[in-house]
């Protein structure tokens, strides 16, 4: 009975770990899909509205190819990934084309006005695996994507929304080119480096700011806050990314560093930034220890200095972390006793971690203090976060009864599946949240 139990046990550990990892569902249903470069093949189909249409009469022009049917659960599922991709590059000149491998007419005609799939739909109207095309294409699974060049060639095949999503940013997205002012601003040890960007405005006019905060060991130059600020410029909202004590190019000595002093650096931007004569209203946002920052930053406030709150996999596990002595690369520490932590733990990239660090997250109020917070607020995390589970950001979302809560699946804590989605889910919600519906016009929302 013993080693049974033992037996079990760790099949459910085996199985979490699974779990949790983010699966690369290309290397098992992607495998027969045409690769970078090959010609895509041409074909000449119908048109769910009985019009005669030819593939290669988009050469000139990106093609999303989606794969679907209405049968399948996986396609309905992805339907709302594909329809934003829509929404946001077919104005940008991406032609996109749904492939059907339904038999059924009526039902594939159902589908597409349930779903308002309104790019042009094809069909065989044959089974996938008597299908031409799915033969031509390499199409095992569905959905199954292409994202073809102007040339008419592949540039990727993927059973992954997240990943062509990620690809068009990075193929068709236009260039941004943004306004930044560099500062210097009083933090709790020293001076802090700062950016801000604004957009441009009429003589006296104000716009509402936002407080990015990066994670752990990070820096005012993380790929998602710059994103988020170039964003929110383009849609008339200014903001301000710095660097915390003891990080990038601030002052400070990185073994002082606590999320105690982190608070108090925010802190000081936002007053900072409230001084700002074009500043009309303030909104904070942060990933991960950040996201701690911002959320703790908003309930020692009052209802006035904050107008707003965006976490991005908020780490409300760093206490419990601190408790049990793990590092924070999440191997066991077992040399660090949480009841007598050394005077330091060294970490990657030569820093050493203080013990104030360790003794002040112990006992970090975070929950306590951020419900104090009531006011807007966006909480975004994905199920294949390893570093925080999904769970913590999911308690935010309890303590907040005015907060939105989005869960993406098998998104890790950098968002790394893309990145891209995460800062415009952010921005939305904080030009819907800040901007009053004639600024949104004005700015083309």
């Amino acid at each position: 009975m013993k080693k049974l139990l033992i037996c079990i046990v760790l099949m459910a550990v085996q199985l979490t770990c699974v779990m949790a990892q983010p699966q690369d569902l290309d290397a098992k249903y992607a495998t027969e899909l045409l690769k970078p470069g090959t010609e895509a093949p041409d074909f000449k189909l119908k048109t769910l509205e009985g019009k005669s249409f030819k593939l290669s009469s988009l050469r000139g022009r990106y093609v999303v190819l989606d794969c679907w049917a209405s049968w399948c659960p996986d396609c309905r599922k992805d339907i709302p990934n594909v329809l934003r991709m829509y929404e946001k590059f077919h104005q940008q000149g991406v032609e996109f084309v749904g492939l059907s491998f339904d038999t059924d007419r009526e039902k594939w005609q159902q589908a597409v006005e349930q779903y308002g799939l309104c790019y042009t739909q094809v069909s065989e109207l044959l089974r996938m695996k008597d299908s031409p095309l799915a033969q031509a294409y390499g199409v095992r699974w569905i959905p199954s994507m292409y994202l073809i060049a102007p040339d008419g060639k592949v540039v990727l095949g993927t059973v992954l929304s997240d990943k062509l999503e990620k690809t068009l940013y990075e193929r068709c997205a236009k260039p941004f080119t943004s306004n930044v002012e560099q500062l210097t601003i009083d933090g709790s040890k020293g001076r802090l480096a700062a950016v801000i960007q604004k957009p441009e405005l009429p003589a006296g006019g104000q716009c509402p700011m936002v407080v990015l905060s990066h994670g752990f060991t990070g820096n005012k130059e993380a790929q998602l806050l710059t994103l988020v600020a170039d964003s929110l410029q383009a849609h008339g909202i200014a903001s301000i990314r710095f660097d915390f004590n003891g990080h990038g190019k601030s002052e400070g000595d990185f073994q002082e560093m606590t999320v105690p002093n982190e608070v108090e650096d925010a802190k000081c931007v936002i007053e900072y930034v409230r001084d700002l004569r074009y500043v009309s209203k303030v909104a904070i946002a942060g990933h991960s220890q950040g996201g701690v920052v911002a959320a703790m930053t908003a309930g020692e406030l009052t209802a006035n200095d904050i107008s707003a709150v965006v976490l991005f996999a908020p780490a409300g596990v760093i206490r419990d972390d601190a408790i049990r002595g793990l590092k924070p690369d999440l191997s066991f520490a077992r040399e660090l006793n949480p009841l007598d932590p050394p005077e330091y733990i060294e970490i990657w990239g030569g820093l050493k971690l203080g013990r104030d660090y360790i003794r002040s997250a112990q006992t970090l109020p975070i929950y306590a203090t951020a419900q104090h917070y009531q006011g807007p607020a966006l909480i975004i995390h994905g199920t294949a976060d390893r570093t925080v589970p999904y769970t913590y950001g999911e308690r935010f979302h309890d303590i907040w009864p005015s907060s939105e809560l989005v869960i993406l699946d098998a998104f890790d804590h950098g968002f790394s599946q893309c990145v891209y989605r995460v800062a415009d889910l952010a921005t939305d919600y904080l030009v819907k949240t800040l901007l009053p519906s004639a600024s949104r016009q004005t700015a083309g929302e």
